[in-house]
């Protein structure tokens, strides 16, 4: 099996974050990395939730005992629990991507939208890092932001449920 090095994945991201490319999928030997840039592709194309592979590679690099180990392993186990199941009337925004979950768009600032705001599709909600590389996600709907189901701070994995609005 090839080693694919976070470096690797790094460069894919970058590479294709500057390119006009609206998506890109990367199979090697087992290794797999989906990226777009609409997120409403995801379920055009019909991908599964990852199974958690995708967080494995990157729990290899990460250091043991470390925060991103421990997010990492509760989020696979959170998964293997059953995953989460969206209320009837409700719309859940979800991750575009593998990476750190972030409310504010730096440390002591404001969260983008608070639980009970009113959104558009084009409101700036959160930001996704993975090396370094921060992808702001936008909402994609309108309605009210009714719960923040992941904490600042915590991994997510690609498609993982990060906010339910409800729909106006």
């Amino acid at each position: 099996m090839a080693e694919v090095k976070p470096e690797d994945v790094d460069a894919l991201v970058q590479i294709f974050d500057e390119s006009d490319w609206d998506e890109l999928r990367v199979s090697i030997d087992g290794f797999e990395i989906y990226l777009s840039k609409n997120p409403a592709d995801r379920d055009r194309q019909g991908r599964p939730r990852s199974n958690g592979q995708d967080a494995a590679i990157h729990a290899a690099s990460a250091p043991a005992g470390s925060t991103a180990a421990r997010s990492l392993a509760a989020s696979l186990a959170a998964d293997s629990a059953g995953g989460f199941a969206i209320p009837d009337g409700f719309v859940a925004i979800r991750a575009p991507n593998l990476g750190t979950f972030y409310r504010a768009p730096k440390p002591g600032a404001a969260p983008y939208v608070d639980i009970g705001q009113k959104i558009e599709p084009d409101t700036e909600i959160c930001l996704i890092e993975v090396m370094k590389l921060f992808t702001p996600v936008r909402a994609g709907v309108t309605g009210i932001v009714r719960e923040v189901l992941v904490s600042d701070g915590h991994l997510v994995e690609y498609d993982q449920p990060l906010f339910l609005i409800e729909p106006r």
